[in-house]
């Protein structure tokens, strides 16, 4: 058991920490940011307020005019992208307040999300001149499930922040460096997540050796995400490194069809798979002048890790790669269920082939359920998306197996020799 207490400990930090940034039930909270400048109260407000002349200032928002008749309804355009590469356009209705510079705002309509997505939503701006000064503090309150979402909003408002400091200054707002998003900082990130994992493995060379393998795995898996959204068309993909919890890829725009969901999720451990068999054959080979890496033990665990992280990604679970594609594939309960059992009976009968105790496998089943009960979530678009063909099912349920059929050979065929 005290062997197995250092990965136990990181199965259950990992869980947790999913948990808290995904499902954790965080009912109503509200985000607030607060800022002073130094200029006029009316040249802010018409910036600030969405009936304002300037309400178009940010670099983001292509127009924004009130509709016709209304008074207090606006309709804003913005560079940001629909499922059709089209800008996204969204209507909200303003309630002014009697003190004047301020006022609460709902979303009516949205173009790319599903209405319900906002009814919780509402936000409020308000100005205060003090002292040759103007206080401007955003609130935006929504129901949240998990605070990764709350953490995006508040940054999302941090930077809105610095864009009307520079637009009052130079009467210009231009996008500002994502810093977090250079491949610099992710690399740093990537380093970080290495040496967190390291205590993990043991402090010693073979532990550094198995977090930076783990590392590398990691970035193979997210650079076949990002593959497949470039081959969908996405104009920008980009990879965020999250110390111990691995990466996430993000695409450019939301998806268009249940093809290109399940492609997307797949490509992770598809990509991946591509090196199962080069791997193996470069260690059968046994050639002169191949480094001794490839010959020897590193490049077995090399393909243990990245058969056991890749299968567990592919778990018939919501938030994770596998059940994303079930869940395209096989549109019945019925049929979903068959599906996710016989992924599920696949991952348990290799973990049943390399020898672990049924106890352990009993555990992984209860670490299954336990995440398949952060619920479904996700954002429900405004359009439902384009079906699948019969022939693209067919691609997709195949590919799902292929993957788990050839992470599960690299597990057994590692465990044999590394252990024999």
């Amino acid at each position: 058991m005290a062997t197995h207490a250092p990965a136990i400990a990181l199965l259950i930090i990992n869980i947790g920490l999913l948990w808290l940034l995904m499902a954790a039930p965080l009912g109503v909270r509200t985000v607030r940011v607060r800022a002073a400048f130094r200029a006029g109260v009316d040249k802010v407000w018409s910036a600030v307020s969405p009936l304002g002349t300037s309400a178009d200032w940010h670099h983001s928002v292509l127009s924004s005019r009130v509709l016709p008749g209304s008074g207090n309804r606006v309709q804003q355009t913005y560079t940001h992208l629909d499922r059709h590469g089209q800008p996204i356009v969204r209507s909200l209705e303003i309630t002014q307040k009697a003190s004047g510079h301020e006022y609460d705002a709902r979303i009516l309509d949205d173009s790319a999300l599903d209405a319900s997505f906002w009814k919780d939503f509402g936000e409020r701006r308000r100005l205060v001149e003090d002292g040759g000064m103007v206080h401007l503090t955003i609130e935006q309150t929504d129901r949240y499930r998990g605070f990764a979402f709350l953490l995006f909003r508040f940054f999302v408002l941090r930077r809105e922040m610095k864009a009307l400091r520079q637009w009052l200054e130079t009467g210009q707002s231009k996008p500002a460096r994502a810093v977090f998003e250079h491949p610099l900082v992710q690399c740093a990130l990537a380093l970080l997540s290495t040496l967190l994992l390291w205590p993990f493995f043991g402090l010693t060379r073979y532990g550094l050796m198995l977090s930076s393998l783990l590392t590398l795995v990691v970035v193979l898996h997210e650079l076949g995400h990002m593959a497949a959204y470039r081959a969908f068309g996405h104009k920008t993909v980009r990879m965020i490194f999250v110390p111990l919890l691995g990466g996430i890829a993000i695409g450019g725009r939301p998806y268009n069809s249940l093809f290109e969901v399940a492609t997307c999720a797949l490509m992770g451990a598809g990509m991946s798979a591509f090196f199962i068999p080069v791997a193996i054959a470069l260690h059968e080979a046994g050639l002169d002048g191949v480094p001794a890496f490839v010959s020897g033990p590193a490049v077995l665990i090399f393909l243990l890790i990245l058969g056991a992280f890749n299968l567990l990604n592919l778990l018939p679970m919501n938030r994770f790669d596998g059940g994303q594609v079930l869940r395209q594939v096989f549109r019945s309960r019925v049929s979903l269920m068959t599906g996710s059992f016989l992924v599920t009976l696949g991952i348990l009968a290799v973990g049943w082939r390399i020898g672990l105790p049924s106890p352990a496998l009993l555990a992984g089943l209860a670490v299954f359920v336990l995440l398949s009960m952060m619920g479904q979530g996700g954002v429900k678009p405004r359009h439902r998306l384009d079906e699948m063909t019969g022939g693209q099912r067919i691609v997709s349920g195949l590919g799902l197996y292929a993957a788990l059929g050839l992470h599960g050979y690299a597990i057994v065929y590692a465990t044999d020799r590394l252990f024999a």
